[in-house]
């Protein structure tokens, strides 16, 4: 008779997956804990107290920080989403000269480390005379998030049927009418998933935005890296969890509509 039980791997697989995971996790649960310390200082632990929330509930500073960069990802992502996706398809469904040149120029940002990024911008904007606000970490941002939008669409648009916008065609709709009605339906959770992705990494940029932003314009990231210069703060440490657990959120749901998009694909 064949053996039923089913197949264990071997203990130093699960020791290495173990040690992997604490590796990754641990500093995040230690952080989750020591936001919930009644201390000011992180010496020990002396007793539970949200005081350091409900603080940061009255930070008016951490308030306006966080619509700056709520503000900036929001814009640069909406612009991102829209020449992204233009793109990708632009890349995907014409041929022209030049064309793989242009794809890994398009896709370069991913690759560039961000201070090459942030340094040439601000000399760009220097040369042109632009003074530095928000609106010039928003042209910034657009550079990566572009990118970001454009690679993940590109994945959606492989596997799609290229019959399906042809079909649309030969039953007399218009080029536009063929990929508002046909094509952009198809591409609406790829689309989300990447403004998703992109939207995460804006609010979570420091490098950039600090190179490019003018008096005043300062973003969330910015703020808790002048407040931590000194030390960590409790504060800082429960401001530090709400963002994880937004992030995760996210991540999760741009995960849910990849899934959502393989379901409709089989």
């Amino acid at each position: 008779m064949a053996n039923t039980q089913p197949h264990r791997q071997p203990s130093w697989q699960a020791l290495f997956s173990a040690l992997m995971f604490g590796y990754m996790y641990l500093p995040i649960v230690v952080l989750a804990v020591y936001s919930v310390n009644q201390s000011a200082y992180s010496a020990g632990w002396t007793g539970f107290s949200l005081r350091w929330y409900r603080k940061l509930w009255a930070d008016g500073r951490i308030f306006r920080a966080l619509e700056h960069s709520l503000g900036v990802a929001g814009v640069a992502v909406a612009i991102a989403a829209l020449l992204g996706t233009l793109m990708a398809v632009g890349l995907a469904k014409y041929r022209f000269p030049g064309q793989a040149l242009y794809r890994g120029v398009a896709y370069l940002p991913l690759i560039v480390p961000d201070i090459a990024i942030a340094v040439s911008t601000l000399i760009f904007l220097a040369v042109v005379g632009i003074q530095l606000s928000l609106w010039t970490i928003v042209a910034a941002h657009v550079v990566f998030c572009l990118a970001y939008v454009a690679i993940v669409v590109s994945s959606r648009l492989t596997n799609l049927d290229p019959h399906l916008e042809e079909a649309a065609l030969d039953l007399g709709a218009t080029p536009t009418e063929a990929f508002i009605k046909v094509l952009l339906p198809e591409l609406a959770p790829a689309i989300i998933a990447g403004c998703l992705l992109a939207f995460v990494l804006s609010m979570d940029d420091f490098l950039i935005a600090s190179f490019t932003a003018g008096t005043g314009a300062t973003t969330l990231p910015m703020e808790i890296f002048s407040r931590i210069r000194t030390g960590v703060k409790p504060d800082i440490n429960a401001l530090s969890v709400l963002l994880i657990l937004g992030s995760g959120l996210l991540a999760c749901g741009a995960e849910y509509l990849r899934f959502k998009g393989e379901q409709r694909r089989s």
